[in-house]
């Protein structure tokens, strides 16, 4: 007698189905774990001593020694510095998110003669390299005074993020419905209220995109805070921690506490945006 193999192929197709997934999920883990094991080797070489980074530099501390961010914050003067950089990302962030909004929107949903034209003028700027205007914009920042100034770091850092920001924010605009706003200007909104008060308020997810892309180009940048200000009290950290470590070169523990303190603010900054950051990239929001 015959015996029908269908009730063995129904028990193995679940697997079968489930096997895809898996690998997609082994694949996932496997840069996970790539990803973080730099972070992890930082962080936990930020509590133990030289001598045990030395012997072991992957090996997990013996006794958590938190006294190496204190003393870090202390003598490498992160206060100051950290304070500083808060000053620049919210004045950089902050200007920079303002004028891209009204520029994206603007190029995306207003009629405006040669608005193709100006989006590529700011197209321009992100092929620009910062080193190509770096002299000419150091001899004009000196003409106008505003060298050895926290302005020296905010107005450049703001002209040179901003066409990102109008790109980024006007593919998110105009990924939006149309439709929308033609119903608020047919219930009286004039084109103010309608960015305002329908559009922006539609465009979080993108708004958060671009305020952790910029806050993070803002927090590392090195070259233009290292020309145009070079007096101590107004360094931000990513200057602040070339001093550091020159002056601890060789206590590998105290340099691994200071990048720990360095690198917090911006991992705090996407976890309390990481969702909104994410409905940003998965929306579309880099389309054009």
């Amino acid at each position: 007698m015959a015996v029908s193999a269908e009730p063995w192929r129904r028990g193995r197709a679940p697997w079968r189905r489930a096997a895809p997934e898996v690998g997609r999920y082994a694949v996932l883990l496997v840069f996970l774990a790539i990803f973080l094991v730099p972070f992890v080797w930082i962080w936990s070489s930020a509590l133990k001593t030289s001598r045990e980074i030395a012997q072991n530099p992957f090996a997990l501390p013996e006794t958590f020694r938190w006294e190496n961010l204190e003393q870090a914050w202390t003598v490498g003067n992160f206060g100051r510095y950290l304070g500083n950089s808060v000053i620049y990302g919210v004045a950089i962030v902050g200007g920079g998110a303002v004028l891209a909004c009204m520029a994206g929107y603007a190029l995306a949903s207003l009629p405006l003669p040669g608005r193709d034209g100006v989006l590529f003028v700011f197209l321009l700027g992100l092929m620009v390299p910062f080193q190509s205007v770096m002299i000419p914009l150091y001899y004009l920042l000196r003409d106008i005074k505003l060298l050895e100034t926290y302005w020296a770091f905010i107005v450049p850092g703001i002209a040179l993020r901003l066409p990102f920001g109008v790109f980024l924010m006007r593919g998110f605009f105009r990924g939006l419905p149309a439709e929308i706003a033609d119903a608020a200007r047919v219930d009286g909104a004039n084109e103010w209220q309608v960015f305002r008060q329908i559009m922006l308020p539609l465009a979080g997810p993108g708004l958060a995109t671009l305020v952790v892309f910029q806050f993070m180009f803002t927090w590392n940048a090195f070259l233009l805070p290292l020309v145009f200000v070079q007096r101590d009290a107004l360094r931000p950290v990513s200057t602040g921690m070339m001093f550091f470590f020159g002056r601890y070169t060789a206590d590998r523990a105290l340099i691994a506490a200071g990048v720990t303190i360095a690198m917090l603010p911006v991992v705090a900054l996407y976890l309390v945006l990481q969702r909104r950051f994410i409905e940003g990239i998965t929306a579309g929001a880099l389309k054009t």
